[in-house]
């Protein structure tokens, strides 16, 4: 899936414009940066409502081309500055994390599968 088809699907605004043939080939959804940092994958979308600097940060170390910030939350300018600063594309979706990401699976989009159980002590 491509940046384009991504915006398509979640009837998304482009906010920080950037080529939109990227190549997408997993998503991970996550308002706790640390979980995203844990299961990184290449060229993977993060989908997330923490539209600080944080997180653009955590996407560029997880090599996170495309961020969809959901619920119609947007991002502060700095924010922007920062996306735009690291090459990193910022949609904005309308929908729910929970919705983004259904719209997206339902189109060919797959998470990064089944991972191992952490236990909590």
């Amino acid at each position: 899936m491509n940046l384009k088809e991504v915006i398509e699907v979640v009837e998304g605004k482009l906010l920080v414009d950037v080529p939109v043939d990227i190549d997408i080939r997993n998503a991970c959804c996550s308002d706790l940066m640390s979980d995203v940092l844990m299961f990184v994958k290449p060229n993977m979308l993060l989908i997330t409502g923490l539209t600080n600097p944080q997180s653009v940060r955590t996407a560029d170390m997880a090599e996170a081309p495309v961020i969809v910030f959901v619920r119609g939350k947007h991002p502060s300018p700095e924010t922007l500055a920062l996306a735009e600063e690291l090459g990193i594309a910022v949609v904005l979706s309308a929908y729910t994390m929970f919705e983004t990401a259904g719209l997206l699976y339902e189109a060919g989009l797959r998470g990064l599968g089944k991972l191992p159980i952490v236990r909590q002590r």
